[in-house]
């Protein structure tokens, strides 16, 4: 809004002084994240209050953890205030872009879903919540509506950069790339020109046809994502401060890879693909970042508020998309490993029970199960660790996992 009152006032010879800064993204990026930080911490508060008298308490069940029940009656659906706190820098700094419009559409699409699961579980006294088909079926549609758009999409381009670029000296930066594309490419280290194409999978096909034909892969592809990171964001909201940390670790690096994918000048030095009209999701991205950690401030151990599915499945449903239209998801196993180690240890749990409930018998499957409880972080609590402990050494790996994605920028 405010970047269209200074192109507005511009466009009519009214010059105000220091409103030209909001021409810059790196400007508009820090008010964003420093105004969706203040209204986290303010207005979180009052939040918090008005869930409490509306008796949106956690139900608890007794899993045998230590501390477990003193936490009954803590306020969930505490992700309304990331979303409030995001929404509003957004609309305020933002120049409307079709990735801006799928960022916003993933956070109220996912949020809505993780709130009627929410309410059901509080409201309607349903322990359950929302059917996991339901679930399945939202995070689906959220994937084929951010596939579709990224395929067919005409505004959704790259620019690659020339391979004789060091070699000839041009006169701008802008002419080291070559014209604006669509195509179905991610960016992966130790791979030509750093690059994967989807269409190549189908390598039985003429060329053209793969260009035709690769949204066969690509599409499911962008689905399989969107569902497994906001279950993997889902399953680690188990304690204190875990989510939201080790998200805001991981929103920090898909921000600077937006910053720098956006802009034709890093993306020249760095020798990386140019997306155009990329810079503006560093915005959401910083303002996502504030009103998360805004919220954490509230959620730390001991917490007065959980995100709950509305917080937990919007913050996995974002990370996805960002990483989807930034071209790095297939870095997501990386920068979301702590994500990833959560989901495989219920998987791991569930299958290694059942093969030795069927070898060995019940009896030895429950007293020999793989780790004391799944997901990963109450294997810890059971092992006598501090749920501070275990958030902060979370976090810990988080942050090195995300220094590993960021070392690729170099890796070309």
């Amino acid at each position: 809004m405010l970047y269209y009152l200074y192109e507005y006032l511009t466009n009519h010879g009214i010059h105000i002084p220091g409103l030209n800064l909001l021409k810059y993204i790196s400007f508009r990026a820090a008010f964003a994240v420093l105004l969706s930080l203040l209204i986290a911490l303010v207005y979180g508060k009052k939040i918090i209050n008005y869930l409490r008298n509306k008796q949106m308490g956690e139900l608890v069940r007794d899993l045998g953890l230590e501390g477990q029940k003193q936490k009954e009656g803590t306020p969930t659906m505490g992700g309304l205030i990331i979303i409030f706190a995001t929404i509003i820098p957004v609309i305020l700094f933002t120049k409307f872009n079709i990735y801006v419009l799928l960022l916003i559409v993933s956070m109220l699409w996912m949020g809505a879903i993780g709130f009627i699961d929410d309410y059901l579980k509080k409201i309607k006294k349903n322990k359950d919540g929302l059917s996991g088909i339901f679930k399945i079926i939202g995070q689906v549609g959220l994937g084929l509506i951010v596939g579709v758009t990224m395929y067919f999409h005409p505004d959704i381009t790259i620019k690659r950069k020339y391979a004789d670029a060091h070699e000839i000296n041009r006169t701008s930066v802008s002419q080291n790339f070559a014209p604006a594309e669509r195509e179905t490419i991610s960016t992966v280290p130790f791979m030509k020109n750093n690059e994967f194409d989807y269409s190549k999978i189908l390598f039985w096909m003429d060329e053209s046809s793969q260009e035709e034909w690769a949204w066969i892969i690509f599409i499911p592809l962008v689905i399989f994502i969107v569902t497994a990171v906001s279950n993997g964001a889902n399953i680690t909201d188990g304690i204190d401060g875990l989510a939201a940390g080790t998200s805001v670790v991981i929103l920090g690096t898909l921000a600077f890879f937006a910053y720098l994918s956006g802009n034709i000048i890093f993306a020249d030095y760095l020798n990386i693909m140019f997306l155009p009209n990329m810079g503006e999701t560093t915005i959401f991205a910083v303002a996502l970042i504030g009103a998360t950690i805004g919220f954490f401030w509230y959620n730390t151990y001991p917490a007065q508020v959980f995100m709950g599915d509305t917080g937990s499945l919007m913050l996995g449903g974002v990370i996805a998309v960002l990483a989807i239209i930034l071209r790095k998801e297939l870095l997501i196993p990386v920068l979301c490993g702590i994500f990833l180690i959560e989901n495989l240890s219920v998987m791991l749990q569930v299958a290694v029970f059942k093969y030795r409930k069927k070898k060995y018998g019940l009896e030895y499957a429950q007293n020999n199960r793989l780790f004391k409880m799944s997901p990963l972080h109450h294997h810890y609590q059971k092992s006598g660790f501090h749920e501070s402990k275990i958030v902060n050494r979370m976090i810990i790996i988080g942050v090195m996992l995300a220094i590993v994605c960021l070392i690729t920028l170099k890796i070309r």
